[in-house]
């Protein structure tokens, strides 16, 4: 399917400018919300690696978490230029990593959408001012990103305030604590800077009057909607939003009867919270985060997050996972510790709710009785290519050899590399990976990969070659 941007809302639905019908299947990269200024991961691996690694899993959207602070500051750090790696974020302020990451996101058809996940860079505030910063403050970093990023048209909206809890509270009028109305101020704004942009609303964690549940996690109490809805100045393009989690962030009561009990009070909760609101076609809903480290049957957080898939599924809602990041604390993410390979149990469960994102051109090589290569054209565009070593050992074998590769890369001059070391002798290239790489546990994988500006027809890449090594 090829999106057709602004996207608008229909009822429950979120639909492009044809009203083809989009699902949001997606991940949160973390980050800019940090003192590191770009997202995690960037000190092991290439920006652009990591994008077509998120898109090739089948995600077409990447929430993308950032700081006020983030966007006024000058430095950046936690980012590894090494062998080439970054090549394009050397130099660059905290704003300009987030203007290649969301430019290089829309090459590979990924959508963005940003979240103001905190103030500075360390806390998520009960309110959406504080720690030093103004409602005026907030709402002037919207529209800087809203006017920025005008003419982007893969950046898809913003979601105004992540985790609104503690004092805040929802249609009690109040202009200090009533985060609707805040949200109806700053969606405006954007709005009138900036109509093409969704317009994400989370819910609070405190009470509404007339809830049916007794306790939310934060962001999610979305309850107040029946009676108090958010009015927004352009229609259709409001989405609501909540986040969910399971045991092993936070042991709920809900989490402590019977395993027998446990799914269906799970779907009570689920309806009366949220899902209400898009089956009675208010609104759409996207969960903005959810996830956990265990996806087991046998464990009660494995147990929740499978049944949140299917009900995902099930009634056709909105998502980005919580979190491509293996570093955040209790739920772990889709990429393991070395930021390459993936939680192969997290990736099986969420890719039954996931799109096949087709390849360009995939080759496969058994190049030696233990290690197979595969070669992968990532992106072909009139003057540019991106091209994929996929190494595996798929031997069952503890210890594999150490290796190299070999090829020649055709008409193309190379100016951006990853997770190896690139010799040119001509007309071969050898490439050596990196130390992570060079010896593969059975089943286990690296990606090696180049970019190349292309002056001939002859660019793909040829005689590929796996060269072992001594162990």
């Amino acid at each position: 399917m090829t999106i057709q941007f602004p996207l608008v809302t229909n009822g429950s639905q979120i639909v492009d400018s044809d009203g083809q019908v989009i699902l949001l299947r997606g991940v949160n990269w973390s980050g800019f919300e940090t003192d590191n200024h770009a997202p995690h991961g960037l000190w092991a691996r290439d920006c652009t690696d990591m994008l077509l690694q998120i898109k090739k899993l089948g995600y077409n959207v990447i929430r993308l978490p950032f700081s006020v602070e983030c966007l006024s500051s000058n430095w950046v750090t936690g980012i590894d230029f090494k062998n080439g790696k970054n090549r394009a974020l050397k130099d660059k302020k905290p704003l300009e990593v987030m203007d290649f990451v969301i430019q290089e996101a829309g090459r590979q058809g990924l959508m963005i959408l940003l979240d103001c996940h905190r103030l500075n860079d360390f806390y998520t505030p009960q309110l959406w001012y504080g720690d030093g910063f103004s409602e005026e403050d907030w709402i002037d970093a919207w529209t800087l990103l809203a006017k920025r990023y005008k003419n982007r048209a893969n950046v898809i909206g913003a979601d105004l305030k992540n985790n609104p809890h503690g004092a805040a509270t929802w249609g009690s009028g109040d202009i200090a604590t009533d985060w609707k109305l805040a949200a109806e101020r700053c969606g405006n704004a954007i709005l009138s800077v900036n109509p093409s942009w969704l317009i994400v609303v989370e819910g609070i964690s405190g009470s509404v009057a007339g809830q049916k549940l007794s306790k939310h996690w934060w962001g999610s109490n979305l309850e107040g909607v029946r009676n108090n809805p958010v009015r927004l100045s352009v229609a259709n393009k409001l989405v609501y939003s909540v986040h969910e989690y399971g045991a092993g962030v936070l042991a709920r009561e809900w989490f402590q009867k019977p395993t027998s009990e446990i799914l269906d009070l799970l779907k009570y909760r689920w309806e009366m919270g949220f899902n209400y609101i898009a089956s009675e076609n208010i609104a759409p809903v996207l969960i903005g985060e959810f996830g956990g480290d265990s996806v087991n049957k046998d464990t009660v957080e494995g147990l929740w997050q499978r049944a949140l898939v299917e009900y995902i599924q099930q009634n056709q809602l909105h998502y980005t996972y919580w979190s491509w990041n293996p570093n955040n604390g209790y739920t772990s993410g889709i990429l393991q510790n070395d930021w390459i390979n993936i939680n192969q149990e997290k990736q099986d469960l969420l890719a039954t709710t996931l799109f096949e994102a087709p390849l360009s051109n995939v080759t496969r090589i058994a190049s030696t009785s233990i290690l197979d290569i595969e070669i992968i054209i990532e992106s072909n565009w009139d003057k540019r290519l991106c091209v994929l070593f996929r190494v595996t050992n798929n031997s069952g074998e503890k210890l594999a050899p150490k290796w190299k590769l070999s090829f020649i890369p055709g008409q193309v001059q190379i100016n951006q590399i990853w997770n190896g070391k690139f010799c040119l002798q001509p007309p071969t290239i050898t490439v050596i990976p990196e130390d992570s790489g060079i010896s593969l546990a059975p089943n286990q994988f690296v990606e090696i990969g180049y970019c190349a500006e292309k002056f001939g027809s002859n660019y793909q890449p040829s005689d590929v070659k796996l060269i072992l090594t001594s162990h």
